[in-house]
């Protein structure tokens, strides 16, 4: 390949697929104590619910060894680095400071998916397609900006209690003092999370999460992905029903929340993604 594609762990693309297509993920951390874990490396029981467990971006040195790897194995063109959204981690703005101390800064393009979860590994997807039918550094990077300008990012959570302890959730502060009596509906907007709407049960959480995402896939097809964190039938259902509701449907994948997306979405979390005309 001309081009290879980057991520970071948090992009939660299958393990095979990431082989096949030759994409190099950089691990982000989770932090338990005094224990630092690096996601999909290393193996460890984590507390989801705890407050003594946090995250950490990738360091702007991992970012470099991994951006310095992709270099050598591209032939000639270079690299495209798609990662999770700067408003969510500071993996993004850490990829820049490694490009900006690098000799080859010119040969490799850093792009904000704008979302997190398989919000980024959509665009990661459509890139490595482009890089390994053999298209050119603009083009690859080119397809992962617009699926990234694309996507739509839904998630139902359980609670938001993880969410307002890191910070993560934006405009609803108004909406923790009645969290126990309903669910509520996120969305991905400009890269930040935000308040979409309430619903007063689960399962009327997940008709709205089905709502939005078949509204934003349009009538041309597109990709979509569920994600989930331990609710693997709930994940598996809302799957078939997207398949069933979305016109010309082109794929489907469905995986598990990441250790650092899990410990602030928590337990139960369920997320429908979606980039109208797909990754092809």
């Amino acid at each position: 390949m001309t081009v290879v594609v980057v991520t970071d762990s948090s992009a939660s693309l299958p393990a095979d697929l990431i082989a096949d297509l030759g994409v190099l993920a950089v691990p982000l951390h989770v932090l338990v104590d005094d224990r630092e874990i690096r996601e999909g490396i290393d193996d460890c029981d984590i507390d989801y619910g705890s407050s003594q467990v946090t995250t950490s971006a990738a360091s702007p040195g991992d970012l470099r060894a991994v951006y310095e790897r992709a270099l050598e194995l591209s032939d000639g063109d270079g690299v495209v680095a798609v990662h999770i959204s700067r408003q969510l981690s500071g993996t993004w703005e850490a990829g820049r400071q490694a490009v900006r101390d690098m000799d080859a800064a010119h040969r490799i393009r850093l792009v904000d998916s704008l979302s997190a979860g398989l919000g980024t590994g959509l665009p990661v997807l459509a890139a490595a397609r482009r890089a390994r039918s053999g298209e050119p550094l603009d083009v690859v990077y080119d397809s992962a900006v617009a699926a990234a300008s694309r996507g739509r990012a839904f998630i139902v959570v359980n609670r938001t209690e993880q969410l307002r302890r890191g910070g993560r959730l934006t405009s609803a502060a108004a909406f923790f003092g009645s969290e126990l009596v309903t669910k509520p509906i996120l969305q991905i907007v400009d890269g930040r999370l935000e308040l979409r709407e309430k619903a007063r049960t689960r399962s009327k959480a997940f008709t709205k999460l089905i709502a939005a995402a078949v509204d934003a896939a349009g009538e041309d097809g597109a990709a979509v992905a569920v994600q989930h964190r331990g609710a693997a039938d709930a994940a598996n259902t809302i799957a078939g029903q997207l398949r069933d509701l979305i016109p010309g449907i082109r794929e489907v994948i469905i995986s598990e929340f990441g250790p650092t997306l899990g410990v602030h979405l928590g337990v139960g979390a369920v997320g429908a993604l979606v980039v109208p005309g797909g990754c092809g």
